[in-house]
């Protein structure tokens, strides 16, 4: 059974919504759901989302750039699924390509080498072509153009030959 919703009001909402987007960037689907998750009405909820789009607190283009930079930083993700993430979280195409552009093109290849390396290292496989397969794989899966993987992945295995 669930426990009921308790309904805040308009003013308590209010300052828990603007801590929430001040603690870190939030897109406006996350705050809407939260809101929502207040027991907010659609007008209130509405009121108070454009409250904190001309305050400042709420910016999607800001959010995607600190999403698609954190999550390539910190979890070596792929363009690939950091824009599949963005998309599922309603931005629009401007703010995904906007925040596309925080990831460095020489740092996003020197990321990716790595992880074949890394893979590739870790992998005690006596077929090559499975192996190839399998490292492929993992770096595809972390969001990464399939393209541009089996490009690096063909040259690691020329070297290593």
């Amino acid at each position: 059974m669930q426990k009921p919703v308790k309904r805040l009001s308009v003013a308590e909402a209010r300052q828990k919504i603007y801590h929430y987007c001040a603690y870190q960037e939030r897109s406006h689907q996350e705050v809407k759901d939260k809101l929502y998750g207040y027991g907010l009405y659609g007008s209130e909820v509405d009121e108070l989302l454009s409250h904190l789009i001309t305050e400042g607190y709420l910016n999607e283009e800001r959010f995607a750039k600190a999403f698609a930079g954190g999550k390539f930083r910190m979890k070596q993700w792929g363009k690939v699924k950091i824009v599949h993430e963005l998309e599922a979280k309603g931005l629009t195409q401007n703010c995904i390509r906007s925040g596309l552009k925080e990831i460095n093109d020489s740092d996003y290849e020197t990321t990716l080498r790595s992880l074949v390396e890394k893979k590739s290292a870790g992998l005690h496989e006596e077929n090559a072509f499975v192996k190839r397969d399998k490292v492929a794989q993992y770096v595809i899966q972390k969001g990464y153009e399939p393209e541009l993987v089996w490009r690096f992945v063909k040259l690691l295995v020329k070297e290593k030959s």
